[in-house]
């Protein structure tokens, strides 16, 4: 079973080449290439046992000499990222079918060559590997951010790289410190997680690596690089960055950060957690005064991630298993409402709400739809968003009263302003400018209508989700407890 693993890791990257190389076939190619990357996922997800253990690893010497293995495998917190990252390569692909891009051969094999350094970064268990898949996921989207991009795109873009690859570099010096005090000389992510560091090392690595994964969520105040990066990217950029790659920094967090240096977590866990917190009602306030669409949602985004790391560093059953579930139905939703937008704004070349209104009348089936996700996102009892933020909420609850009560704003204003910008957008009387608005189609239909079926699903039965990774998350409390506990 573990050659499944290098199967699909290596399908995107093989289909990414072909791609490059298919000329005018190139987005048939690639939907091809990650709908076999689906179906390969979905047989280990089948094939999964819910225990805490690694499953499907490959392990083969790399670069011997420095203690580098090719590492991989997937355990229940693994599985929710690829399953995530799977699922919405293909639809992404889909939504991307009626537009027509300059050189779109190299823009499809971009999007699967990312998908591989995504894989890589999910499955990871050398932190040399890890670090390589995190830098291949980024080289692709600033060549998709760059070339088919906005207007604004070269400067936007720039900030966007340095801030990335500031944090990379952090990181990369935090894992080569662990290695330099591993007596294996190995970049093994168990080693990692039984070095005896003491709580001045731990309190560096932590920010080492903190940093790298909070620009990459993003987290306050390191999210000045995002809604510009948001607005000026083409929808699909847009909809890999909010759907996938931020979900590589709450990743990074679980698996990097809280078993390798829970003294670290101890001493500076509070302070991201306040962090965490400011983002949402700062970001909150902020969208409020959004006047573009996709603007408001990118800054909707970040109070949705700030509470996801509010849980994490909650350190507890609860806030973990929510950012599992949140990490999957946050990546649906955005996904869906960046699609919608971009629909609307591929029709009427705006996304201004103040210039729209009355859409809904004319298109009756974009209404339903972008409802339906619209109330995933302000976490809707029965649908996806539902069960993500009780759980996370009840974990930030636990830690702190006054925590969960500020945190929870974000429930409260999420649904004002989505709801304020529903009606702008749909509601009301049509103008000169909405009147021939054509109600969705074809490829449009069958995307948003699979994204809307997932909300509901995940909303009205969750288990199978929680029961994938709640071993694991397990396992993860317990290696940090008993760290904890047998150095005290």
């Amino acid at each position: 079973m573990e050659q499944l693993l290098l199967l699909l890791l290596f399908i995107p990257l093989v289909g990414a080449v072909i791609t490059a190389l298919s000329g005018k076939a190139a987005k048939t190619v690639a939907l091809i290439s990650s709908l076999a990357s689906l179906v390969l996922a979905l047989i280990l997800v089948f094939n999964f046992v819910s225990d805490s253990s690694s499953q499907f690893v490959v392990n083969y010497p790399w670069i011997e000499n420095l203690g580098i293995n090719f590492h991989a495998g997937i355990d229940g917190i693994s599985m929710i990222t690829v399953l995530l990252t799977n699922l919405l390569i293909p639809i992404i692909i889909l939504a991307s079918f009626k537009h027509e891009y300059k050189n779109a051969h190299g823009f499809f094999a971009l999007i699967l060559f990312m998908q591989t350094g995504l894989l890589i970064v999910f499955t990871a268990m050398d932190a040399f590997l890890f670090y390589i898949g995190w830098e291949a996921a980024l080289i692709p989207i600033y060549f998709i951010c760059a070339i088919w991009g906005g207007r604004d795109r070269i400067r936007v873009n720039m900030k966007f790289f340095v801030y990335t690859v500031g944090g990379s570099l952090f990181m990369l010096l935090g894992i080569i410190y662990l290695y330099l005090q591993n007596p294996a000389h190995n970049f093994d992510i168990q080693a990692f997680y039984n070095l005896q560091l003491d709580s001045a090392q731990q309190g560096w690595v932590f920010w080492a690596f903190f940093i790298a994964f909070a620009i990459k969520m993003p987290i306050f105040p390191f999210h000045t690089w995002q809604p510009d990066t948001y607005t000026e990217a083409p929808a699909p950029g847009t909809m890999l960055l909010a759907g996938i790659m931020l979900k590589m920094g709450i990743y990074g967090v679980i698996r990097w950060i809280l078993p390798v240096v829970p003294f670290g977590v101890q001493e500076w866990g509070t302070t991201a957690l306040i962090l965490s917190i400011i983002g949402i009602v700062y970001a909150s306030i902020i969208a409020f005064k959004q006047r573009n669409a996709k603007r408001l949602v990118a800054y909707s985004s970040i109070a949705h991630v700030g509470l996801i790391a509010a849980g994490i560093f909650a350190l507890n059953t609860q806030g973990l298993q929510g950012a599992m579930v949140q990490m999957l139905s946050h990546g649906i939703n955005v996904v869906g409402l960046f699609f919608i937008l971009d629909i609307i704004s591929s029709r009427l070349k705006t996304n201004t709400i103040e210039e729209l209104g009355g859409i809904a009348k004319v298109a009756p089936k974009l209404a339903i739809v972008f409802a339906i996700l619209v109330f995933g996102t302000i976490a809707l009892p029965g649908t996806n968003g539902f069960i993500g933020e009780f759980l996370l909420l009840m974990g930030v609850y636990q830690y702190n009263i006054w925590a969960a009560a500020i945190a929870g704003l974000t429930i409260i204003f999420g649904a004002v302003y989505m709801l304020r910008m529903y009606q702008g957008i749909m509601l009301g009387k049509t103008n000169d400018l909405t009147i021939g608005f054509k109600d969705i189609n074809g490829t449009e239909k069958i995307t948003l209508y699979i994204l809307c079926a997932l909300v509901i699903a995940l909303g009205v039965y969750p288990k199978p989700i929680l029961s994938l990774s709640e071993a694991s998350v397990q396992h993860l409390l317990e290696q940090v407890n008993q760290k904890l506990i047998s150095v005290k």
